[in-house]
């Protein structure tokens, strides 16, 4: 039987240097206040997301990070309570914006009649 103990010190080897990338692209995301999840971790370390996914270590860790961002999202969403007045200001925004686009869709009806009266008119 061929001596394998340096293939899998290699192995190991390289499984432990993509963990340090993997963690350490992790911990710069955190830095700068970024989103962690495993395509971005994938991206910034060069590491592939199959390995992110199967290494036990650095999928505990990039989903406990993920589970912290998306926690912290909730919590800015339910901080921001939208009262009455300011669903008001957002309906009248829409409303003013559907008026816009109706004006629009009446402006290019007619410019399409008269677009058509010119190839198919006398």
């Amino acid at each position: 039987m061929p001596n394998q103990s340096g293939l899998q010190r290699s192995n190991t080897e390289r499984t432990r240097k993509a963990r340090e990338k993997a963690i350490q692209a992790i911990s710069d995301l955190k830095k700068k206040g970024e989103q962690v999840n495993f395509s971005i971790v994938s991206q910034k370390s060069g590491i592939s997301r199959h390995f992110l996914y199967e290494d036990p270590e650095t999928r505990k860790a990039i989903e406990e990070h993920r589970k912290i961002g998306v926690n912290n999202e909730i919590n800015k969403r339910a901080k921001f309570d939208k009262t009455s007045k300011s669903k008001d200001v957002i309906i009248a925004s829409k409303d003013r914006r559907i008026a816009r686009l109706e004006e629009e869709n009446k402006r290019l009806r007619a410019e399409v009649i008269i677009l058509r009266g010119m190839i198919y008119g006398p």
